[in-house]
């Protein structure tokens, strides 16, 4: 089993930029297998946790479960507690058992903060389900846009809508003008646990995504952290899932497809900041309106936005 702090396609990215022994070092302290205390009090304070994780078929996904503040609880620093389940009509409704691996992703829209955790399930029941966690890290609030929580609105949900390359045309405009997503991926269960499901979030100005008519979408991997979770899944698997989210309507569209990195075309230079473009084809979509009982309001995009541009 793989036991370094990135596994070789994280390594693979990491070296093609020049910072690969640079990485090494730093990965070796910040990733933890189990959570510090400031990340086991800051898990209970969320409304929310985004999760990915493959489906019964092998395809990945990225959703996210909701709940009142404490719905997330640590009972030791290298496990969570959640107690939610998804809906019936979310796409990993019937693949979080125990066994599976999973990334999950505790972002507090207010204050900007995230940290991630992956591991395994260990437990399910009619109420929630334990995790094992495998890696612990916090993330830099970089493009993050601040939002409140306003309102919990019940049975605004209508049937949820599947179908394959081509997005019915709401969902198609959300893509478009969205300011934030999320991206789950995946990699080879013989890295270990740590790095068998992971999910990330993306953040730009709105009209930062590119999305065409036939499912494929693209978009500017600005400079981050140098980690290259979701990078290096995708040079060693290649399955990604993406969820965008209407945070004023409740409105979410599940995508699942492959993806790749562009590291040198010209695409590169059509997004001011772009250090790369991430392109992703759908082969399946779940687009679920209002399907998100809570909605938030836009308080303030993030001031690293400023060196970057849009789509053009």
């Amino acid at each position: 089993m793989h036991t370094a702090p990135f596994h070789p396609g994280e390594q693979q990215a990491q070296a093609r930029i020049g910072v690969r022994a640079q990485m090494e070092k730093v990965g070796s302290i910040v990733l933890r297998d189990y959570m510090p205390d400031q990340h086991r009090e800051f898990f209970p304070l969320l409304p929310t946790l985004f999760v990915g994780a493959e489906d019964a078929a092998g395809r990945v996904w990225a959703s996210l479960l909701w709940g009142g503040p404490g719905f997330v609880s640590s009972p030791a620093p290298a496990a969570l507690r959640i107690d939610a389940r998804l809906m019936q009509d979310d796409p990993l409704a019937a693949s979080l058992a125990p066994g599976t691996p999973v990334g999950l992703l505790g972002l507090q829209f207010e204050t900007r903060r995230r940290n991630r955790a992956n591991g395994t399930i260990t437990s399910a029941d009619a109420t929630g389900f334990g995790f094992a966690l495998a890696q612990s890290f916090g993330n830099c609030a970089k493009y993050i846009q601040t939002r409140e929580l306003q309102a919990c609105v019940q049975d605004d949900a209508l049937p949820a809508v599947s179908g394959g390359v081509h997005l019915p045309a709401p969902a198609l405009t959300l893509v478009r003008r969205a300011d934030t997503f999320f991206i789950a991926t995946a990699a080879d269960k013989a890295y270990g646990t740590a790095h068998a499901a992971d999910v990330s979030h993306r953040g730009g100005r709105p009209g930062f995504v590119h999305a065409d008519d036939n499912g494929t979408i693209a978009w500017p991997d600005f400079q981050g952290n140098n980690f290259f979770n979701t990078i290096g899944n995708i040079a060693a698997d290649g399955r990604a899932g993406l969820l965008f989210i209407d945070f004023e309507r409740g409105d979410l569209l599940h995508l699942s497809g492959r993806a790749e990195t562009d590291w040198e075309g010209p695409d590169i230079a059509r997004v001011a900041g772009a250090q790369r473009v991430l392109r992703f084809r759908t082969e399946h979509h779940v687009w679920r309106p209002g399907g998100l009982p809570l909605r938030w309001s836009l308080k303030e995009q993030s001031p690293h936005l400023d060196a970057t541009g849009v789509w053009g």
